[in-house]
């Protein structure tokens, strides 16, 4: 299973505002990136997937 690189651009609730995220990650497709995506944040600001918001998913090409 070959994984490619992937840019996901969205924002998080963080008290009464949203801050904006910009993750580049590996995955083997758009689906399991954008669960990584929910997984990473989620674990590390201990937010429900509610309060994140994933805006652009876009492969990285030649890197």
């Amino acid at each position: 299973m070959e994984l490619k690189q992937f840019e996901v651009k969205g924002q998080y609730q963080e008290l009464q505002k949203w801050k904006p995220y910009t993750k580049v990650l590996a995955a083997p497709n758009e689906k399991q990136a954008e669960e990584r995506i929910y997984n990473i944040i989620g674990s590390k600001h201990r937010l429900k997937r509610l309060y994140i918001k994933i805006n652009t998913i876009t492969e990285c090409k030649g890197e």
